[in-house]
Order: structure tokens, then sequence, then C-alpha cells
């Protein structure tokens, strides 16, 4: 009991300095910007200090719950040798996970308000989640081949590049960042552990080579699938819909905090991660025909989980979404353009050190590779390329240029920068990708875009509005990759000085 209490003690220390970053971030702007102390002070710090206990929570529940089910699984499956089965699990995986993952309905409900409906938010999440299904299917299909990575990855671009010429104005900017929306803080390191679990089982995988990059194809395939989708609709479509402001204004409302609501929270939270289990036990019990192994620490940890990713959630309500959209919104009608890049830059870098989708990869990161791969470094280099992505997302914005001249110039420099990176530092920076725009990133990152779509004359927030996300997902590759070059490069001029 008291070595448990230890570990979770550590664990909420580490969270708390995770949150700095944030704190000072919003404590900056919020006095020295704006100028103005928040009326909610009081609900703010204890909203954070929930948010510190939820993300030690949630870290923990992992270590005793998810990861271990997850590669028990993978191993099993490995062994079962029935590849029928085993690719219908991770499709149902990469579904289940998807279809209610709170992000990505937050968006869809965006986009179908903004749209006036055109944009149908159901259809939207379905094909969101079947494209999901998909790439999780494929991408365990990939391991079990050995093919190298970079081919599929490579080949995705090329295809989103391509339907991006085809595909109208509308529907781009969203295809693109629900590539970003798709992983969550459950998702992600599930999807990890089967990867990491089947690499490990399989004779001549590599667990850090081949276990890694499940999560790039779950980012990249809905980047495709909605661009489809987005055709279909407004070739069937037979009016023009205008984007009205009192729309946009509704959809970038502040939480207001309410005690009922957070219960309902719990609820909400339950009903995301019960579709996971449900597949999870069905496969284990039915398919397997085999015990879970420790089930009472299984169920320990997915409890922990559950309450762990609750009080993340209402912490984030309480404390930093409210503040942190006001600020977004506010600086959108200073008409200060430095600042906004600045906010963009320092927000985006908070945010995601704090990011548990990164955290949770970091640590099995580190675990696997035995130490050569850093999780704080990773961490960091991830940061930095997502404050670098969302501070140029919003220059994109604000200068009107199309989005796909830049993303296909980052996808142009992804493809180089893979041919100079380390082998084991490639998946797991396509991945990177996919675990930055999760619970904590998402609604401020899309506050801040609909808000300058908003206030810049000439700027559609359909149109304009969407894409900081998918600037958010492109960049930490870029990053990832050039801290593996820079590692690697190191190394060699220390070992050639010893």
């Amino acid at each position: 009991m008291n070595e448990s209490l230890k570990i979770f003690a550590n664990d909420l220390k580490n969270s708390f300095k995770d949150l700095v970053p944030i704190i000072l971030v919003v404590a900056f702007f919020q006095i020295a910007i704006i100028g103005a102390v928040p009326e909610n002070l009081t609900s703010i710090i204890i909203g954070l200090f929930i948010v510190a206990i939820g993300l030690a929570l949630f870290i923990r529940g992992l270590e005793l719950g998810i990861f271990p089910i997850g590669e028990g699984l993978a191993t099993d499956f490995a062994k079962k040798g029935s590849l029928f089965w085993l690719l219908l699990f991770a499709f149902l995986i990469g579904f289940s996970t998807t279809v209610a993952e709170p992000a990505l309905i937050a968006i869809a409900d965006k986009a179908a308000a903004i749209s006036d409906g055109r944009i149908d938010s159901f259809y939207l999440r379905m094909t969101v989640a079947l494209s999901v299904g998909f790439a999780i299917a494929l991408g365990t299909l990939r391991i079990l081949l050995g093919h190298p990575i970079h081919y599929y990855i490579v080949a995705g671009y090329i295809l989103v590049v391509a339907i991006t010429f085809f595909a109208p104005k509308e529907i781009i900017g969203l295809a693109y960042d629900s590539g970003g929306v798709t992983t969550s803080t459950v998702t992600v390191p599930l999807v990890a552990a089967l990867g990491i679990g089947l690499a490990s089982s399989i004779k001549g995988r590599n667990p850090v080579i081949d276990g890694f990059g499940l999560i790039a194809f779950a980012s990249l395939t809905p980047m495709i699938f909605v661009q489809i989708y987005g055709i279909i609709v407004y070739a069937i479509a037979d009016a023009d819909v205008t984007t009205t402001v009192e729309s946009v204004q509704a959809v970038i409302a502040t939480y207001n905090f309410n005690f009922l609501d957070t219960l309902l929270e719990l609820v909400s939270v339950i009903r995301d991660i019960a579709p996971i289990l449900i597949v999870i036990f069905f496969f284990q019990y039915i398919i397997i025909k085999k015990p879970v192994a420790h089930l009472h620490k299984i169920i320990t940890g997915i409890v922990m989980v559950i309450f762990g990713l609750y009080a993340f959630i209402v912490g984030l309500e309480m404390g930093l979404f409210p503040i942190g959209e006001s600020i977004a919104f506010q600086l959108t009608t200073m008409q200060n353009n430095l600042l906004i890049y600045l906010f963009a830059f320092l927000i985006g870098f908070s945010t995601t050190m704090a990011e548990p989708s990164l955290l949770a990869i970091a640590i099995k990161a580190e675990e696997i590779s035995d130490g050569n791969i850093k999780q704080t470094n990773l961490r960091v280099a991830v940061a930095i390329g997502v404050a670098v992505g969302i501070a140029l997302g919003a220059y994109r914005l604000v200068a009107g240029d199309p989005i796909h001249y830049y993303i296909i110039v980052g996808y142009i420099a992804v493809i180089i920068l893979t041919q100079f990176t380390p082998k084991h530092i490639v998946p797991i920076a396509y991945d990177s990708g996919g675990v930055t725009t999760s619970t904590v990133t998402v609604p401020l990152v899309a506050a801040l875009g609909l808000g300058l779509a908003q206030n810049i004359e000439g700027r559609d927030p359909l149109i304009d509005g969407f894409g900081l996300i998918a600037f958010a997902s492109l960049f930490p590759i870029i990053s990832v990759m050039g801290y593996g070059i820079f590692a690697q490069i190191n190394q060699k001029t220390t070992k050639e000085k010893s």
C-alpha cells in the first residue's frame, strides 16, 4: 500500500510539472495582454488541481490495465494464427474507439452547425470511424507482412494530395483536421499496445521499428475518406449554404461549469470506453477462449483510467477551457497578429506537454527502446512541432492562403526527412502526429481557428476556420524526425571524440 502511494505521489508530482507551462502561458496572456484577473480564479485553480489528479490516475491505470491487456491480446492472436479474427479485432477496435470519440463529436457538431446541416454530424462521424477501423486493420496487416511503414505512409500522402484537387474547398480543412481528432486518450495506448505486442510476438519483427505506426494509419485514412465524403455530399447538394455569424458564435461559446454536467460527464466517459471493453472481453473470452491474467489488476487499472479521464475532463472544463477559449476569442478581436501567433505557439507547446496520449506513447517508447529514446526529449520535440504548426496555421488563416499548399510542402518535407531519419525513429515520428491533438488541444485550437475566421474580413469559417488541427498533426512528424537526425549526428560525434 505504501509503495502504491509513493508511486501515485510521484505521478501526481509529474502531472503538476506538466501543467506548469499551461498555467504560465494562460496567466501571462490573461494578466499582461488582456489586462484583467479572471473572475472565476478559485474555480480555475481547483480545476487545474483536479486535472493533475486525473492525469496521475490515468497514467497509473494505463500501466495496470490497458497496456497489459492490449499486449496480452496481441500475443494470444499471434499464437492463435487466425488472420481473419485478428484483422476483425483490429477493425472493431478502430471503429469502436472512434465513433464515440469526444473530440471527433465536437468537431463534427461544429462542422454541421457552421454548414447549416449540409455536412451531417452523424454521417461524418461514421465516415471517420470506418476509416480508422480500416486503418488499424491495414496497419496490423503491415506488421504481419513486415513491410516498411514509409511505403504505406508516402502512398497515403500522395493519395490525400491527389484527392484534394477534386474535393470541394469547404471540406478540405475539415478533412485534414479529421485525421488529428480520431486518436483519443484511450485509443492511443490500446492501439500502441496492440502493435507493440504483435511485433514482440512475431519472429523477425522489431517492437520499436514495427510496433509503432498504427496511430499514423489512423491519422492518415480519415483525410482520404472525409474528402471522398465531401465530394459526394457537395455533388448531390443543390442549395448554397452560407455560414452565419450566429452559428460560429454558438460553436465557440465557452463552457459553463455545472455540477450535474460533471456527473453526466462520468456517464459519457463510461459510454466512450464501454465499446472498447466489450470488444476486448468478447475476443478474449469468446475467440481466444482464455481468461484474462491478473484480472483484478486489469479491472483496477480500467477503473483508474475511467476516473482519471473523468477527473481530467472535469478539471479542464472548470479550469482551462473557459479561460483558454476566452483568451483565444479576445485575441482575435485585438487586431494584433503577432500576439495571435505568439499565443498559438505557446498554447500549442504547453498543452502538448500535458497531453495524456503523448505521455502514454513516450513512456512506452522509452520502455521498449531500453532508454535510447528519452520520453522527455520526445515530448519536447513533439511539443515544438505542435507549437510551430499551430502558429504557422494561424498565419495561414490570417494571410488567407489555401491550406493544401502548406500541407503539400509539409508532406514533401516528411518524405525527404524519412530518407535520413534513423529507422527506429520513423514509425514513432509518424505516430506522434496522431497523439498531439486530443482532450486538451482540440477545443482550444478549434476555438482559435473559428474565432480568427469570424473576425478577419473575407474569411469563411467553414473554409478557413478548420485546419489548425491538421498543422498540429503534421509538424510534430517533422520535428521528431529532426530530433532523431540530430541525436544520430550527436551520437556519431561523441563516438569519434572518444
